[in-house]
């Protein structure tokens, strides 16, 4: 009996240092957002709501607005209708919004596009690399992108209907000339 009792204080400890490994690991090698006036980083991804792949380079020159988002997020559900609304506002003045559907499955992804009437171009990050290039750390976050390709306003981690002075600053950033 207290061979079975040491042995498994043994194993639990043996857990909680490879938790405590692992965090430390994850901390340590973390992507950390680029910076607010460098490139944002490119990308090309298939398309969630059509054939095809999106490139980022292809749309230097237009004002970018750039959301990463999953199915299974809860905020980001909140926030589809309001991202909808702004792209049918600001798509007369150039700016396109790009989805970018992280860590998800594409069914789904579709099933949620339609649910919530998103009708913005949405790309597929289901391995999550390009969410790391940008430093996501969960999602929704929103990133903005002017027509020289640089990120600009601020970067807004969490719903955007939070943050809708935020939102709306960033768009108003990626269209200065």
């Amino acid at each position: 009996m207290r061979t079975m009792k040491i042995t498994g204080q043994v194993v639990a400890l043996a857990a909680v240092a490879g938790l405590l490994g692992l965090l430390i690991w994850r901390l340590t090698h973390q992507t950390k957002p680029p910076k607010i006036g460098r490139p944002a980083p490119a990308f090309s991804l298939e398309r969630v709501d059509t054939s095809g792949t999106l490139d980022l380079a292809s749309l230097r020159g237009k004002p970018v607005v750039l959301n990463f988002w999953a199915s299974w997020c809860v905020p980001c559900k909140g926030e589809a209708k309001l991202l909808e609304s702004a792209w049918q506002q600001y798509r007369s003045r150039g700016v396109v919004f790009i989805g970018v559907d992280y860590h998800d499955v594409a069914s789904d992804a579709r099933t949620f596009l339609e649910r919530h009437g998103v009708t913005y171009p949405t790309v597929q990050d289901g391995s999550g690399k390009i969410a790391d290039r940008y430093g996501v750390s969960a999602v929704p976050e929103t990133y903005f992108i002017d027509r020289k390709g640089r990120l600009v306003g601020d970067h807004i981690v969490g719903t955007v209907v939070n943050q809708k002075d935020a939102f709306r600053r960033g768009v108003e950033a990626a269209l200065a000339p």
